[in-house]
């Protein structure tokens, strides 16, 4: 079976790239530059930490980092200047390709980072982690440097679901089990292999990100996932075992909306892919229901999951990373 054969063989552990000295050697032979991108909302508790562990030993101690950036959507606590003042670049989302709108979303930020950062490789990683640690980066860029081949990395950790006897829990979160694996297996089932698709930290190469679309909100990791695999195939992808991973959990009611909005992504990729017709326009409205003193109310939220371009389609990025091809 190609997916067994695939987890076997594209599935590591950080402990496998801990000789980081390595991947610098090997990573300026091959003439690669890395970018860190993180994305930020009001992470003023986490992103101080984050910035210190990672700039100290990935950028100070050892270069595997060529620049360390911090993409925010507008965040109204301290989050832009304490990033600053720990090193970081530290780019505004709304005031950057303006000439493009800006959309209010995770997505938007990873997709302005292809514009406003250097690297060959570009490393996401989420900012509200609380056990930050270097393998959150060297794991994920480390099947890059010692595979050409591969183009994409996925991050999978400790997240149990439930109990279990002599077998560890791999489990991707809830909106993964219940949503995203089922609809994998029915639709894409060799992607059903990667442990955890919404995991916050993955690393890909320039070229590949380019080339794909970005949901600005919750369903810009699946979309990622399924625009690659159309592109390039399974063996395009890696995954890595960070070990564990300390963040907040969010409430049920909001990983209903993020489910609504993931599927309506997932159900764009079935339309164009000629896999299901529908009949009209899905709608944007995910309504959910709340009860106090025997009074129930109904919320309803407006999840349109706008999705932003292949970059290199766009004028002024074409301009900065391909100016060869531009008409003289």
């Amino acid at each position: 079976m190609k997916s067994q054969q695939w987890l076997t063989e594209r599935t590591f552990h950080h402990s496998n790239f801990w000789n980081i000295k390595w991947l610098v050697e090997e990573k300026e032979r091959q003439g690669l530059s890395i970018s860190l991108c993180l994305p930020t909302l009001n992470e003023e508790k986490t992103i101080g930490q984050e910035i210190v562990i990672l700039k100290a030993e990935l950028a100070d101690r050892y270069p595997l980092l060529d620049e360390i950036a911090v993409v925010d959507s507008g965040s109204t606590d301290r989050t832009c200047e304490i990033a600053a003042s720990f090193g970081a670049d530290v780019y505004i989302a709304s005031e950057h390709l303006t000439e493009q709108g800006n959309y209010p979303g995770k997505g938007e930020n990873l997709w302005k980072a292809l514009y406003l950062l250097n690297g060959d490789v570009i490393v996401y990683v989420d900012t509200d982690i609380k056990n930050i640690h270097p393998r959150f980066v060297y794991g994920l860029v480390g099947p890059l440097i010692q595979d050409p081949e591969v183009h994409y990395v996925k991050a999978f950790y400790d997240r149990p679901l439930a109990s279990s006897s002599g077998l560890r829990p791999t489990g991707g979160g809830r909106v993964t089990e219940i949503l995203i694996r089922p609809l994998f297996s029915l639709f894409f089932p060799e992607l059903a292999a990667i442990l955890q698709p919404l995991s916050g930290e993955y690393a890909g190469r320039r070229s590949i990100l380019e080339q794909i679309s970005f949901p600005v909100g919750y369903g810009v990791e699946t979309g990622m996932l399924i625009d690659i695999y159309e592109r390039l195939g399974l063996y395009a992808f890696a995954q890595t075992d960070l070990d564990r991973r300390i963040h907040r959990n969010q409430e049920t009611i909001a990983l209903g909306r993020m489910a609504f909005g993931v599927l309506r992504t997932f159900m764009s990729r079935l339309k164009r892919e000629q896999l299901v017709q529908f009949q009209q326009e899905l709608p944007v409205t995910m309504r959910q229901y709340e009860v106090h003193d025997r009074e129930y109310r109904q919320l309803e939220s407006e999840i349109e999951e706008i999705e932003r371009p292949p970059m290199i389609g766009v004028e002024a990025y074409r301009q900065k990373f391909h100016p060869e091809e531009q008409p003289a």
